[in-house]
C-alpha cells in the first residue's frame, strides 16, 4: 500500500497545448470628410458632359409676301462668241519661165532684129560640125506651153539645147548642151518642149537658111505673184 501511495505522488510534467489562432483587421474605417473627397477626385477623373443650351426658336416674320409680289431678276443677254477672222495665206511663189534675150550675148535666141538687117552671129559649133547661130525668136514661147515640161525639174536655172530649123518657123532634132544646175532636168524639160518652138531660121548674106543649127537657152525662174 506504501508502494503504490508513493507511486501516485509522482509530478508528472503536463505537455503544452497548442492553440490555433486567428487574425482579424480592426482598423477603423474611413472618416466620410476622406470618403467624400476620393468621390470627388473619381468624379474630377470621368470626362465632364456638356450641359446642351436650350435652342431659342427664331421668332416669326410679320408678314409674308407672295411669290407673285416678289422681284424677279431681269435675263441678261448672253454673249455669242464672236467667229475670228480665217488667216489670209502667204501668196507662195510660182515658176517662171523666161527666155533670156541679151545684146550682144552667146547665149540663148538672139534680139529679134529688122529684117533685112545684119547676118546672124556664129556662137559655136553645131552637133554635125557646121556652124552654129543664134537663134530669133518668131514667137516667144508661153508659160502655158513651157510650165507642164519645166514641172518636172528638181531646181530653177536654166538649159541650153542645140536644133536644127524647118520650114513653118519650127525647129527639129534637139540637142542638149547644157545645163544649170548639173543634174536639174532643165535642159531635157527645154529639149521635150522644143517641138512648140517658132525660131527665124539664121540669115547669112541676107537669106534666111533653113535646116541650120540654132542655140537656144530657156531661164527656170521663180517669182511671186
Amino acid at each position: 500500500m506504501l508502494l503504490l501511495l508513493t507511486l501516485g505522488m509522482i509530478h508528472r510534467e503536463e505537455e503544452p497545448e497548442f492553440v490555433e489562432m486567428t487574425t482579424f483587421d480592426v482598423s477603423e474605417p474611413p472618416a466620410p470628410a476622406a470618403e467624400e473627397q476620393t468621390q470627388q477626385q473619381s468624379a474630377a477623373a470621368s470626362p465632364q458632359q456638356a450641359t446642351p443650351t436650350p435652342v431659342q426658336p427664331l421668332p416669326a416674320p410679320a408678314f409674308e409676301l407672295p411669290p407673285s409680289a416678289l422681284p424677279r431678276p431681269t435675263p441678261q443677254p448672253v454673249p455669242q462668241p464672236q467667229p475670228s477672222p480665217a488667216p489670209t495665206p502667204a501668196p507662195s511663189p510660182s515658176p517662171s519661165i523666161g527666155v533670156v534675150i541679151r545684146q550682144g550675148s552667146n547665149y540663148g535666141p538672139a534680139d529679134t532684129g529688122p529684117r533685112g538687117g545684119a547676118d546672124s552671129a556664129v556662137v559655136g559649133t553645131a552637133p554635125d560640125g557646121s556652124p552654129l547661130y543664134a537663134a530669133r525668136w518668131y514667137r516667144e514661147p508661153t508659160d502655158q506651153e513651157l510650165s507642164g515640161y519645166l514641172s518636172t525639174a528638181s531646181s530653177t536655172g536654166w538649159g541650153l539645147i542645140a536644133c536644127r530649123t524647118a520650114p513653118g518657123w519650127r525647129v527639129e532634132d534637139c540637142r542638149i548642151i547644157d545645163e544649170w544646175p548639173q543634174g536639174s532636168g532643165i535642159a531635157r524639160a527645154t529639149q521635150a518642149a522644143a517641138w512648140q518652138f517658132q525660131v527665124r531660121p539664121p540669115r547669112v548674106g541676107g537669106t534666111y537658111q533653113t535646116g541650120t543649127w540654132v542655140r537656144i537657152r530657156i531661164d527656170y525662174t521663180r517669182t511671186m505673184r
